[in-house]
């Protein structure tokens, strides 16, 4: 087990009263936190002098005249001028962002992949990011990308932050914290992240190695999914997503700031820690989700639901309907339809489907999709269950059937998703995954009434 290897100590506020201890409960909240008292005005956001001489600063996430907007004021020990200094570009060759489309690559097709290994060099948040897809245009920002992250070691007295993207995170072993400028989380596999753009952090191993997966949106920021007749209960509730409380650093000490704009990577040099934020307040905040409380909704009678039924995340896009990202959680449930197939149908989408396992089995591929793995199904390209999961399912006795001890998740996409060259060329690609359809029988016979 590894144990943090710069373990900086930060002040915390007290958690609100009736809280997991460090965290606020709610979704898009106005929160409202400080790490030592008086720190935050009241009744005003910009005074002529801030308590303990701090300075006061806004963080927008959307444009001043979103509706509503996204912004948070935070009230910290430096201004962010003074966390900037000389840029000087830098390369992170396994970081990729759209569009990268390497002309000898084949995206079109069925592809699984087994979990990507631990390199024997150490690797940090930044140096262990591998992407496997990228879709859309990451200047224009729409799309996204999926990575896979292999982190050995913890950033010391390194911090970064994407202006591109906001990051959604998948642990899948392994512990990490992300010491962020609004406070600190945890996180662990079984929960989510969500690191909003323009937010800066530094990432710690507390548990190694860690591996998990990574949606990079490059569009409008992820929310609850609208229940539409669902109504106002189940699925993701907005009370298990958790904000942390304020923390900060007082650190004189030389540091690097990295950076992601456009899908480039820069670094700037700095004499103190930027973790800096002593209070806060507003609703531009990064979150924690344990998926143990996605309360999934679906058939109990007959048929199979849509797999957005599952939906724990949406980012928009400027078409009503159609996402820029899904992400979708696929857990423990009860299964109890009558006269159905119940495993997901044979189907072609133009949403793209980047499916990811935590642990367990999943129902359509109960051989080969393993933890840590990934398979993806591009835009109408046709997929399904294999000959096992078909066979099993045609002809089970239809009782109610727990299917237990598993957790997989989808990022699905309006766009194309393009290999990377390092998905294509160097991850464990399973070369026989196509063939996973081959047994599938003919089965028709034209006799009146035959099933």
């Amino acid at each position: 087990m590894n144990r943090p290897t710069n373990p900086h100590t930060l002040t915390q506020a007290n958690a609100p009263v009736g809280t997991h201890a460090g965290y606020m409960p709610g979704f898009g909240n106005d929160f409202e936190t400080e790490a030592l008292p008086d720190a935050l005005p009241q009744g005003m956001n910009s005074p002529q002098k801030c308590n303990y001489g701090l300075y006061g600063e806004q963080l927008s996430g959307t444009a001043f005249t979103a509706n509503p907007p996204e912004r948070t004021w935070c009230y910290r020990i430096r201004p962010s001028v003074k966390h900037s200094h000389r840029y000087e570009k830098i390369n992170l060759p396994h970081w990729k962002s759209a569009p990268c489309i390497d002309p000898d690559v084949i995206s079109l097709g069925q592809y699984r992949w087994d979990p990507v290994p631990h390199s024997d060099s150490g690797q940090n948040w930044l140096t262990g990011m591998r992407t496997m897809t990228t879709a859309g245009d990451v200047n224009t920002q729409v799309g996204m990308a999926s990575h896979i992250y292999l982190v050995t070691e913890s950033m010391v007295d390194d911090y970064f932050f994407s202006a591109d993207s906001e990051l959604l995170v998948v642990p899948q072993e392994g512990r990490l914290r992300f010491a962020t400028e609004l406070g600190i989380i945890d996180l662990a596999p079984k929960e989510i992240a969500i690191i909003p753009r323009g937010l800066l952090y530094r990432v710690e191993v507390l548990e190694g190695p860690a591996r998990g997966f990574v949606c990079e949106n490059y569009g409008q920021k992820f929310e609850l999914p609208g229940r539409g007749p669902i109504g106002a209960n189940c699925m993701a509730n907005p009370r298990d997503f958790k904000a942390p409380v304020a923390a900060f650093e007082d650190r004189e000490v030389p540091s690097t700031v990295t950076i992601k704009w456009c899908g480039q990577f820069h670094t700037t040099k700095i004499g103190h820690s930027p973790l800096d934020v002593v209070a806060w307040h507003g609703n531009y905040a990064p979150y924690k989700y344990d998926l143990r409380t996605y309360c999934p909704v679906g058939a109990i009678l007959f048929d199979h639901p849509d797999p957005s039924i599952f939906t724990v995340l949406t980012a928009p896009s400027g078409q009503p309907g159609t996402a820029n990202i899904d992400f979708v959680l696929f857990r423990e449930r009860w299964m109890v339809a009558e006269n159905t197939f119940r495993p997901p149908w044979y189907h072609k989408n133009i949403m793209s489907e980047l499916m990811g396992n935590i642990y367990g089995q999943y129902d359509a591929k109960p051989q080969g999709f393993v933890p840590g793995g990934m398979s993806l199904h591009n835009m109408m390209i046709p997929h399904g269950p294999d000959n096992e999961a078909f066979e099993k399912a045609s002809n089970a006795n239809l009782g109610p059937d727990k299917l237990d001890q598993t957790m997989s998740f989808m990022f699905e996409t309006r766009f194309p998703q393009h290999l990377t060259t390092f998905a294509a060329n160097e991850a464990p690609l399973q070369d026989d995954y196509i063939d996973c359809w081959t047994s599938l029988e003919k089965k028709f016979d034209g006799t009146p009434g035959k099933k």
